[in-house]
């Protein structure tokens, strides 16, 4: 497979962006080789700069839940776009975005549109503090709520320990208001919760954490933490920037039926295009400036390019069965991988929930924290994504990244991925000693 012209573009990126790329993992570091530079895409395929066409699981990281360039999202941001791209005033497409959102989320009663899913995690946590008056916040490990200075903290040596910073640049009192504690672990949460009890704005989690693998909590973690923020009187805020619209309309909270005081949402409400949102009840959110004193502004939020392309998307995933054929498809996807690699007794296996998907090298069942992701096993990853690419399949390129399955991908689609991946764990394992 020639990949010359990408290699190209890539040694060009370099002397223009930091390691090339605009986003890290796009730089193949954790695969080796050199990224693929993207020319266009439509449905389940995307076609490279040399003109390979590839089966995508990658889905832009979530946000293509229809597939690549959807008739009805591209219809709408064409015809959107011919009337201006930007106003900095409202429009009726923030109306009508926000009423299709609440009208059909029980959990909702008021939405802010922002521009990405880290802006949206960042002004949850500042509308939670400004709503509580308390400072600090708890988060987990391997839970992922973007690169604000708060959230990129790991945790420290003990259970109730403030935690440590995990990139250059963030000031020491900036992580002496987040405490991090494991996934999965309940004691942890009791010790956290009364040490710093009184002092504990909101207590953070992705419900169904997919940023450093698929690391499925369940109903019973997750309605724990809701009984202990309803005792200690702590919001519970749920980031649902992958989850939210991707397991059902409603999300992980839906979907387990457990209400959050605070949800972000991002990549699907905007069809493709740079969107965030953070919504709650209408007392927590009535805290939000101009009616309250939590300030928060983008000149670009409500973008109606971007409201266009999300309002075509949402109203998709508003069809009868959309969700359960996703889900069906994607069950159905892992299972023939799965029962393949346990008839070869190869360590790895799929881990699924909704259309969200994890390749997995491990003999485990279920793995929920951060703890058990094996990070020796990342360099059979490595090989596993190379093999991959020369069967003409994308994956994310690192092995804490999840896959997706989208509405574009046909059964014929899903059995070709199933067949590449076989191929690739045979040509992995029979050369391993």
């Amino acid at each position: 497979m020639q990949r010359e012209e990408s290699a190209k573009l890539f040694k060009k990126a370099k002397t223009l962006f930091p390691g090339g790329v605009n986003s890290p993992v796009r730089a193949f570091k954790a695969v080796g080789g050199n990224p693929l530079f993207i020319e266009s895409a439509k449905g389940s395929k995307i076609t490279d700069a040399d003109g390979n066409v590839f089966l995508d699981f990658c889905c832009s990281y979530g946000p293509l839940i229809l597939g690549h360039a959807p008739d009805e999202v591209i219809n709408a941001v064409s015809e959107t776009v011919k009337l201006g791209t930007s106003f900095g005033a409202p429009t009726r497409l923030e109306n009508e975005l926000a009423e299709l959102i609440i009208s059909n989320h029980r959990y909702i009663e008021k939405i802010r549109f922002v521009n990405s899913g880290t802006e949206a995690a960042m002004s949850a946590i500042r509308l939670a503090r400004g709503f509580t008056g308390r400072n600090k916040i708890i988060k987990f490990e391997g839970c992922y709520h973007g690169h604000v200075d708060a959230l990129l903290v790991k945790a420290g040596s003990g259970l109730a320990t403030l935690g440590t910073s995990t990139s250059a640049g963030i000031p020491e009192a900036y992580t002496k208001e987040t405490i991090v504690l494991p996934l999965h672990n309940k004691e942890a949460i009791e010790e956290a919760v009364i040490k710093f009890r009184g002092d504990i704005a909101c207590i953070a989690i992705e419900p169904i954490p997919a940023n450093n693998g698929l690391l499925i909590q369940g109903k019973d973690f997750l309605q724990f933490l809701r009984d202990v923020c309803d005792r200690e009187d702590i919001p519970l805020f749920f980031d649902e920037v992958i989850s939210g619209f991707r397991v059902g309309f409603e999300g992980a909270a839906g979907l387990y039926d457990i209400q959050p005081d605070l949800i972000a949402f991002g990549k699907i409400i905007g069809g493709g295009l740079p969107v965030g949102a953070y919504g709650a009840s209408d007392k927590i959110m009535s805290c939000v400036a101009p009616d309250g004193p939590v300030y928060q502004a983008g000149t670009l939020s409500g973008n109606p390019v971007a409201m266009a392309a999300g309002k075509a998307q949402i109203q998709a995933c508003l069809e009868p069965d959309f969700y359960k054929k996703l889900e069906e498809k994607t069950t159905s996807f892992a299972q023939d991988v799965n029962q393949f690699s346990a008839s070869k007794n190869y360590p790895f296996k799929i881990f699924h929930i909704g259309s969200i998907f994890w390749v997995a090298f491990t003999n485990e069942e279920e793995i929920a924290s951060s703890e058990e992701v094996e990070k020796s096993e990342m360099s059979y990853f490595k090989a596993f994504h190379g093999e991959l690419l020369e069967r003409g399949v994308y994956i994310g390129p690192s092995g804490f990244e999840v896959g997706f399955v989208s509405r574009a991908h046909s059964q014929e689609d899903l059995e070709k991925g199933a067949a590449a991946m076989k191929e690739a764990l045979d040509a992995i394992f029979s050369a391993r000693p």
